[in-house]
């Protein structure tokens, strides 16, 4: 009978997969941007401005993270055509709650929205999306789905090709006039409004030329295969589950004044082909291609800030080769205290080391008291020095400048898993402002803000600036011995291309 050991576990996971199976595929409703929203209330507020400008597009930093839902609110309170969402996760908080309740209210007044959400980060709000999906102005598509929805992990099991790749994509776009782009997701979190974590984050509100090419992107992805109707894996929804939606979806909102505080500046928006969410992309069609194209070579000055920094093998030889030829290199990450995902931490550490000897500058976000709201702190749209003087418990944006003349902002992780199996989006920003803005924060109070990793022959010590106080500390500061030696181990496990 010793052959049931086989027959047992063999015939366990084939009926996984028979339940795991996707759906067969049928024709969904084709839909595309809308082109003429000129005479929309938002069109109006730009139009001027845009006529101006033309070729370029109004952007403005959003870094405050109650300006960030506010903001959101606001353009979908506003909208008169149509909104197009994509997230990688939204919650289902107040905050969550909140827009959803919005974006059903938008459907009441006539406006259709389509809502393309990854469905590794929707957790909890199955009832909540199909009730609203039931809604006539209303279409919702889950990018990868999970066709086991409890537990989801149990897809991992039978399709882990597919489900290892997600949508990391955030964007709004509204009226096909306005959109924001940027590392936020949708939640508690990331709007100031959680009681234990916040993340210091950051976005871009763009209008002008740079918005068409948001939507057109939105539109391939609709469209794309790994796009799948909610009717086709979403249980219906159960009699009032919409009920548990805010009732009161605009609260505090007011809008933005789109014709003031925008910098008209050349953008250029860089994402991946989503055939990458089924690992069909070529070369050409992935971020880091279009992105090398954006930006260029840098000749002088590299600031990246990145809360998950995995360089590869490769990576460090790059950031190498650009230090020899005389560029000065600046990375912001997490430290382990701060990091949110500690397990990337894992695959960071052995980097540092080459990195330094590179002589690449390493610093790592302090970790601050959960009460402490997460910042940027702008002016005029700038990012200051005193940018992440009151950080938040993690680190989130994702950004980087290039010679003080261009500027990233995006979803783009600086790690094996944007690269290679998540879809991203961001924009590069030719604007001399904004990025001497973040390149003064390198060259000022980021002292004050994360600790500065040196290299003491094998060595590594943590610079802590307070004040006028100078702190070295032998080991990752705020951790204990076995965390330290979790991370350890984890560093030396082959799975760094997962992370």
């Amino acid at each position: 009978m010793s052959w049931l050991w086989l027959v047992v576990p063999a015939l366990g996971w084939l009926a996984l997969w028979w339940a795991g199976r996707l759906p067969r595929r049928r024709d969904r409703p084709a839909s595309a941007a809308y082109d003429d929203t000129a005479d929309t209330a938002l069109g109006r507020a730009v139009a001027m401005a845009a006529a101006a400008n033309p070729g370029l597009s109004g952007v403005r930093l959003v870094s405050d993270p109650a300006d960030a839902l506010n903001s959101r609110l606001a353009l979908v309170a506003a909208a008169e055509r149509c909104i197009d969402i994509q997230y990688y996760i939204w919650r289902a908080d107040a905050s969550g709650r909140q827009l959803l309740a919005a974006l059903r209210a938008a459907a009441d007044r006539g406006v259709r929205v389509r809502l393309l959400l990854d469905d590794n980060g929707i957790g909890g709000l199955d009832q909540l999306l199909a009730a609203l999906d039931s809604h006539a102005g209303v279409e919702i598509r889950l990018f990868n789905p999970f066709v086991i929805r409890r537990p989801k992990v149990v897809g991992y099991l039978t399709d882990f090709p597919r489900l290892n790749r997600r949508m990391h994509n955030k964007s709004m776009t509204v009226d096909n006039q306005v959109t924001i782009i940027g590392g936020r997701n949708i939640g508690d979190e990331y709007f100031g409004r959680h009681a234990q974590e916040q993340v210091a984050d950051l976005d871009v509100l763009a209008v002008g030329a740079i918005v068409p090419m948001v939507s057109a992107d939105f539109d391939r992805y609709w469209a794309c295969r790994s796009a799948w109707p909610t009717t086709r894996i979403l249980p219906p929804a159960t009699l009032g589950s919409d009920l548990a939606l805010s009732d009161d979806p605009g609260a505090a909102a007011s809008m933005p004044d789109l014709a003031e505080g925008l910098e008209w500046v050349p953008v250029w928006m860089v994402s991946d082909d989503p055939a990458k969410g089924l690992g069909r992309a070529r070369t050409r069609g992935l971020i880091g291609t279009r992105l090398r194209a954006a930006i260029g070579q840098p000749r002088h000055r590299l600031g990246l800030v990145s809360p998950y920094f995995v360089p590869t093998d490769s990576g460090v030889t790059s950031l190498a080769a650009l230090t020899a030829a005389g560029v000065s290199v600046d990375v912001l990450t997490n430290s382990l205290k701060a990091n949110n995902v500690a397990v990337v931490h894992a695959g960071y550490a052995p980097s540092r080391r080459p990195l330094l000897r590179a002589g690449v500058r390493l610093w790592e976000l302090k970790g601050a008291h959960p009460e402490k709201r997460a910042r940027l702190k702008l002016r005029r749209g700038v990012v200051r020095g005193s940018a992440f003087k009151s950080s938040g418990t993690a680190l989130h944006a994702k950004t980087f400048t290039v010679d003080g003349e261009k500027m990233f902002v995006g979803s783009l992780n600086l790690d094996p898993r944007s690269a290679r199996l998540n879809t991203e989006i961001g924009f590069v920003i030719e604007s001399r402002t904004l990025a001497a803005g973040l390149q003064g924060f390198f060259d000022g109070d980021i002292a004050q803000a994360a600790y500065e990793v040196k290299l003491d022959g094998r060595r590594l010590r943590w610079i802590e600036r307070d004040g006028d106080r100078t702190i070295i500390h032998d080991h990752e500061p705020g951790t204990g011995p076995l965390q330290r030696a979790v991370i350890w181990v984890a560093s030396h496990l082959p799975a760094k291309w997962l992370l």
